[in-house]
């Protein structure tokens, strides 16, 4: 029997709560999500096997000295066989494609595509396995992901529901992957659901996170991915070192995203076909690789190196930068991948270089490079993400080694601090917030700049001219359903507005009401929107002076009225949009 046999209302003649019922589509979603891990490391082993190792060899790139110019073709490779992809799929091959996953989960339906799973395998196993500088956590989520929404789809749940299975499934993918259940719950929570779940999303998210990991341990084993030299907290005094490196890791962590989305509008903006700027972006990651070949694919073996401190200082402080640079080219030029592994590798390059300083400043009381090249690849996981828990869970089960909390701890929630106090935006959420989507200040603000004016604005209203008798405004006030006036002039473009409040002083004097025009009461000084404007931007305006209505002008000529906004009508539209995605 297949997953489209079951109908969850077979599941309710069972008499099951709605708590089982969804915690038995939460073990079906894990079972999938580590079957779904396992398809796409063998599809990325089986990619970097035949392009990356045989390519090698084929041209003595292994051997060194002059062979090693032919590197670039290795993930100019990868490139080219993303064509066929981008020609059928542009939207969900092309580069960073995270942020468009978080915007689905927390603003959209969150109703994925069958094939978005087998596009993300394709995509980032061409990119990453051929040695472009991407890692896989984003693209494994978003398998994870739409394995869930899938599942939630077929089993007819609500829409809530489906986000719920959507997280569940990013949680299995990210478990499975790193061999890391709780990491995978924090993941969801901190990174995919923005912070806000509730206990039954929670329970959710960890029986699937637990259950992908069941099906990752059986088939690949249970051995941490990486192998961490027994260290020890040698001194109280290396807790300040610590802390000092958790300042220096949100700082490089903000410039990190910085140079990402600086790389990513440059090749938006550089006049080449689309289909060859991924080539362009392959060719300089290769490029880059001929000296320093530890930047390309997802870079785990050298990370292994920085951990057990067995990279010279010179290189190291430089793959940090190289690595920053590797990794915005490869994804802002429309190569497919995440961010994680490229973190997990500037945090392990910065924090050895931090430690080799340390180490030689005060060698009788500091641990090894070693220790906080450890510590640096949670922390700058953290910070760049914006995700403290995450990090600090994911290292932990990554190395295995309980003695290194107290220092990541620190580092983690420092880095955390300085990066967002230096720069609002994770590297996730950086898309969302220029496209207007408000992420940081709870749900009702999220809702609210999702929708735009111009679907909400009354497009039938009236005007009133300058010479208008107040009179004549008055019996307008009386017939109608509204206090606020649009005042154009003879044209018919916007003076001002005139409310029942700027009457109200001559409502009992007929003598200055015959007199009196509005434009001798109107306020001049309008506060306006546009159609473009979302529901949050209207409601701060509409608090600047505690008023009801606010005239909407047209996007080209801010005198052009094309409608009236309500403040009853945004409370209509927030709670309509509430009760759409809460049913099914």
């Amino acid at each position: 029997m297949s997953l489209k046999d079951i109908d969850v209302t077979k599941l309710a003649r069972l008499r099951l709560g709605e708590h089982t019922t969804l915690i038995i589509i939460s073990i079906v979603v894990g079972l999938l999500s580590g079957f779904g891990n396992m398809l796409f490391r063998a599809t990325m082993g089986f990619v970097h096997e035949v392009v990356f190792i045989n390519g090698s060899r084929l041209l003595h790139i292994m051997d060194g000295g002059l062979s090693r110019v032919f590197t670039p073709i290795l993930p100019v490779t990868g490139a080219l066989l993303l064509i066929p992809l981008i020609l059928a799929f542009r939207e969900e091959v092309s580069g960073y494609g995270f942020p468009r996953f978080l915007e689905e989960v927390n603003v959209r339906e969150g109703k994925l595509r069958a094939r978005s799973i087998f596009i993300k395998i394709l995509s980032a196993a061409f990119t990453i396995g051929t040695g472009g500088s991407a890692g896989v956590e984003g693209p494994i989520a978003q398998i994870g992901g739409a394995i869930g929404s899938l599942t939630g789809q077929v089993m007819k749940v609500s829409r809530n529901r489906i986000k719920l299975l959507i997280a569940a499934g990013s949680a299995g993918g990210i478990a499975a992957t790193f061999n890391a259940p709780i990491a995978g719950v924090m993941f969801a929570t901190e990174i995919v659901l923005l912070g806000n779940y509730e206990m039954t999303s929670f329970s959710a998210i960890v029986i699937a996170s637990g259950i992908a990991t069941i099906v990752s341990r059986i088939y690949y084993g249970g051995n941490p991915i990486f192998r961490v030299p027994e260290y020890e907290l040698l001194s109280p005094y290396e807790i300040p070192l610590y802390m000092i490196l958790g300042v220096i890791v949100g700082a490089v962590a903000v410039l990190y995203i910085r140079v990402f989305y600086r790389v990513k509008d440059e090749f938006e903006r550089l006049k080449l076909h689309p289909l060859l700027k991924p080539v362009l972006g392959a060719f300089i990651v290769g490029m880059i690789g001929i000296a320093f070949p530890q930047i390309m694919g997802d870079g785990y073996e050298f990370i292994q190196q920085a951990l057990e401190g067995r990279i010279i200082f010179i290189v190291i402080i430089l793959l940090v930068f190289l690595k920053i640079l590797a990794t915005s080219v490869t994804l802002g030029s429309g190569g497919a991948g995440g961010v994680f592994a490229p973190a997990l590798f500037i945090g392990a390059m910065l924090g050895g270089s931090f430690g080799y300083i340390s180490h030689t400043l005060f060698p009788s009381i500091t641990a090894n490079p070693g220790a906080y090249a450890t510590v640096g690849v949670g922390a700058f996981l953290s910070a760049s993400t914006h995700a403290p828990l995450t990090g600090m869970f994911l290292l932990f089960e990554m190395t295995g080694n309980y003695r290194i909390i107290i220092p990541i701890m620190f580092a983690s929630i420092i880095g955390t601090l300085t990066a967002r106090r230096l720069y609002r935006d994770s590297i996730d959420t950086v898309e969302l917030s220029k496209k207007g989507i408000e992420i940081h200040e709870g749900r009702e603000a999220s809702i609210l700049s999702t929708i735009r004016v111009g679907s909400v604005m009354r497009k039938h209203f009236k005007t009133v001219k300058e010479d208008t008798p107040i009179n004549e405004l008055l019996k307008e006030v009386t017939e109608g359903d509204s206090f606020y006036f649009p005042v154009v002039d003879d044209k018919g473009l916007l003076t001002g507005i005139v409310s029942l409040h700027d009457i109200r002083s001559v409502l009992f004097e007929e003598d200055l009401k015959e007199i009196l025009r509005v434009k001798n009461v109107m306020t001049r000084n309008v506060i306006t929107l546009t159609p473009n404007d979302n529901l949050k931007t209207a409601v701060e305006k509409f608090a600047l002076k505690d008023i009801g209505e606010i005239p909407v002008v047209d996007i080209y000529n801010e005198r052009e009225v094309v409608g009236m906004l309500k403040r009853g009508d945004v409370i209509s539209a927030y709670n309509r949009e509430l009760l759409r995605r809460s049913v099914g």
